[in-house]
């Protein structure tokens, strides 16, 4: 549920190899100001898959587009049909180690914020406050025709009354919570509609094909521009709506600095990409800060 990829791109020879030496990041951390911008392979320890790591989703699944959405009663009903049950796991999924360091380095002040492009809510469960939600959170639902605005979990009750004995199999859940399902699965499911008028209920997420709402924008553009440092995690940049304050970080001449174990759309800017896993990278850096990252974690 981000905007619409830029598939054509696919890593090349001249980007910078990846690097097992996390010591910049330790640096940056140790001036402070760093600003991070994560991506879905932060959550993939938690148990949701991401997009274009190995086995990513969009090897098997093609999300649902805002125009799909907007247009067809069918292609509603397939959506909340497999986004119904695939809140079910989604919900209940917990921080790892790499939202908890997160939050460590926010509480002990070495952050300036925290820009996320998942929908999963995770880093505030974990404990990290004003975050961005670039692409906004699957914890919330608005009506297309009034504006109403209301949470996941009511819906969700609405929605189980409504189908009772709805308990298909999944093939598989995506990153941005949706289960995959047959066409045959989801022929009989019913879809509930706004509360408040009636009308047609999205996810507050931006959805492939949608825009990032400029003013979300504006306010990740002064975010970069106020940090000494960019920290990205677990990203592919693939996406224009990350990559562009990368971009944004590397001509103002701030440290872009990126932990992917797969090249990345934004090594061609960065300093440095550490190429190992993100939990126990997090962790380790956190440790040789002598920050503890078992902290507050939301329920």
């Amino acid at each position: 549920m981000r905007m619409r990829p830029t598939l054509s791109w696919t890593p090349t020879e001249d980007l910078r190899p990846g690097t097992a030496d996390p010591e910049p990041l330790a640096d940056a951390l140790r001036v402070g100001g760093v600003l991070i911008l994560s991506g879905a392979g932060i959550s993939t320890e938690s148990g949701i898959p991401d997009y274009r790591g190995k086995g990513g989703s969009l090897s098997r699944h093609t999300p649902m587009t805002y125009q799909e959405f907007t247009a067809s009663d069918r292609a509603r009903r397939r959506y909340w049909a497999r986004s119904h049950l695939g809140w079910c796991t989604f919900g209940r999924a917990l921080p790892n180690a790499g939202h908890r360091a997160v939050a460590a380095f926010g509480r002990h002040g070495l952050l300036s914020g925290v820009i996320t492009q998942n929908v999963d809510g995770l880093h505030q469960r974990a404990g990290s406050e004003g975050v961005v939600e670039l692409h906004g959170g699957l914890d919330r639902v608005v009506c297309l025709s009034c504006g109403a605005s209301s949470a996941r979990r009511d819906l969700a009750r609405r929605l189980e009354e409504a189908n009772a004995g709805f308990e298909p199999v999944a093939a598989g859940l995506n990153p941005d919570g949706d289960a995959d399902l047959t066409d045959e699965q989801v022929q009989d499911f019913s879809v509930a509609p706004c509360a408040e008028c009636g009308g047609v209920l999205k996810p507050d997420v931006v959805f492939f094909g949608e825009s990032v709402p400029p003013p979300r924008v504006e306010h990740c553009r002064e975010l970069v521009g106020e940090a000494t440092s960019l920290l990205v995690l677990g990203s592919s940049l693939t996406v224009m709506s990350g990559l562009r304050f990368v971009r944004q970080a590397a001509r103002a001449g701030k440290p872009v600095l990126i932990v992917n174990q797969d090249p990345t759309r934004g090594d061609q800017h960065a300093l440095t990409r550490v190429a190992l896993p993100l939990g126990m990278t997090l962790t380790t850096l956190a440790a040789g800060l002598h920050i503890p990252v078992d902290g507050p974690t939301a329920t």
